[in-house]
């Protein structure tokens, strides 16, 4: 006897609708799933049988063979477990039931329980797309499940409970989106425990108004990570656009807290510096998501710069040129969008102390020169915001005046996001940071003195072409934060400044 139901795939940030096709037929027993499984598919049929015995039912002694189509999509992971399962029930005339609207997911215990699995967001809504009306999964999984609006997502906790439920014995209510799931435990770190370091705070003011990537140059101590982990809390508010994104790619990478419908707040990802450039790009048979794709529409800190491997800095350049990161295998090209806040952190030398207006440095001239021809010129120019780090005063450490909060800080992030938001409705750009080249001039106007001014600037320093757009694009938020509609020559001073510790550390004869 043949039965078929649905269940779904995924195949980077798109998700597919798979037939799960089962037939028992007369022959030697076996137990076959065809359709292009990996390992963790085929071993389901393990996991199917002890569950199927344990709950009460007759596993079938005969042929079984499973087909999984499309035949010529991989399919991956434990999430076929429980529509076998249900196939094989309704195949062997065990299980009665309509199931044509339906659609199954789920990893299963040997007792019958249902586990989580990952990438329920995208599923739900491809899902919906193609109109199904019932969604089963696991109970773990429903408030993420829950998001996707017409269509019924029931969350299912073992075995026993969902056939009760499709024989109608006993119904399972449809989960509903837990709106007031708090998104973390643990309060973000303020800026009003940073001493001193105003200058510091204020650019990273401006990178979080308009999502300009940073590094932080200085001495051991002065205070880069402290400040870097404290960006998060005067990051803007995530419009739903981006909310749905950034809750698509930790559900693909089954990262989503338990209970937690939609990711809220802005991800802060800071990998050690031995990650790989597979880890920091995605990579797999399927390829998953890295940390750059992890850290969309949030921050990626890289602390201690020039201690990655030069691969790992190198696949940096073009995800932060082009918001997203293409990964090509012999199964097919995927591409994962990473719009993100690059910040990173680094020492001015070996010892720390080059530069440092005390302390004298012990590295010589090679070891410096050395050091800093880690980080190559091409990824230094992709910084919008080259901020100096100097040594914290002992007076501005023992003050006791207390420093301005992060939600005062945010306040007026906030308020030139929103400007943004309003100039760029209607287009793919979020940001200032991310406008593209047809709108660069439109956008960002400058004054007379202002234009003078950067004429000035772009002849002096010899900058680039890529550095002349920054530097605008650097301005336009600065004014944003002003709530200047015209670029002015106070706004673009500030902006060159930030332009400037490239001609001091990498091209400064010691």
């Amino acid at each position: 006897m043949v039965s078929r139901l649905f269940s779904m795939g995924l195949y980077g940030m798109d998700a597919f609708v798979v037939e799960v096709e089962t037939d028992i037929s007369i022959g030697l027993p076996s137990f076959d799933i065809v359709g292009l499984p990996d390992a963790s598919v085929k071993e389901s049929r393990d996991r199917v049988r002890s569950a199927m015995k344990n709950c009460g039912f007759d596993f079938p002694v005969h042929k079984i063979t499973v087909n999984l189509a499309p035949a010529d999509k991989r399919k991956e992971g434990p999430i076929y477990d429980l529509p076998l399962l249900i196939a094989l029930l309704k195949a062997s005339g065990q299980l009665d039931a309509g199931l044509e609207d339906c659609v199954f997911l789920g990893e299963l215990s040997l007792t019958g329980e249902i586990r989580p699995v990952k990438g329920v967001l995208p599923m739900a809504m491809k899902a919906k797309e193609e109109g199904f009306q019932n969604l089963f999964i696991p109970f773990a999984n429903a408030a993420e499940g829950a998001v996707v609006e017409g269509i019924r997502v029931y969350p299912v906790r073992n075995l026993p409970s969902l056939l009760n439920h499709l024989t109608g014995r006993q119904r399972i209510e449809p989960a509903v989106p837990n709106e007031n799931a708090p998104q973390s435990a643990v309060p973000l770190p303020d800026f009003s425990e940073v001493r001193g370091q105003y200058e510091a705070k204020r650019a990273l003011e401006i990178a979080a108004a308009g999502g300009h990537n940073v590094i932080l140059i200085g001495p051991p101590g002065s205070g880069k990570s402290m400040l870097a982990k404290r960006l998060p809390s005067i990051l803007p508010d995530m419009t739903f656009e981006e909310t749905i994104q950034t809750t698509k790619i930790h559900s693909i990478a089954g990262s989503i807290p338990e209970g937690v419908s939609l990711i809220k707040t802005r991800p802060f990802r800071s990998p050690h510096h031995t990650v790989s450039a597979a880890g920091l790009s995605g990579g797999g048979s399927i390829p998953k998501p890295g940390e750059i794709s992890l850290a969309h529409n949030g921050v990626l800190f890289l602390d201690e710069l020039p201690e990655f491997s030069r691969a790992a800095m190198e696949v940096l350049r073009q995800p932060i040129e082009d918001g997203k990161v293409t990964i090509s295998r012999v199964s097919g090209t995927i591409s994962y969008p990473c719009s993100i806040m690059l910040v990173a952190a680094m020492n001015p030398c070996p010892c720390g102390y080059f530069g440092h207006p005390s302390k004298p440095c012990t590295c010589s001239a090679t070891a410096v020169s050395r050091y800093l021809a880690k980080v190559s010129g091409p990824l230094l120019d992709r910084l919008d915001l080259h901020i100096e780090v100097p040594p914290v005063e002992f007076d501005e450490i023992a003050s006791e005046e207390k420093a301005e909060s992060s939600a005062e800080i945010k306040k007026r992030v906030n308020a030139a996001r929103e400007i943004q938001n309003n100039r760029f409705r209607g287009t793919s750009v979020t940001c200032n940071a991310r406008i593209t080249s047809d709108l660069l001039h439109d956008t960002c106007r400058l004054s007379d003195e202002g234009k003078a001014l950067l004429r000035s600037a772009f002849e002096k320093l010899g900058l680039s072409a890529r550095a002349y757009d920054r530097i605008l694009k650097v301005s336009r938020t600065i004014a944003d934060l002003d709530a200047s509609e015209e670029i002015q020559s106070r706004h673009v001073a500030e902006a060159v400044q930030y332009r400037s510790l490239d001609r001091k550390y990498w091209l400064k004869e010691r």
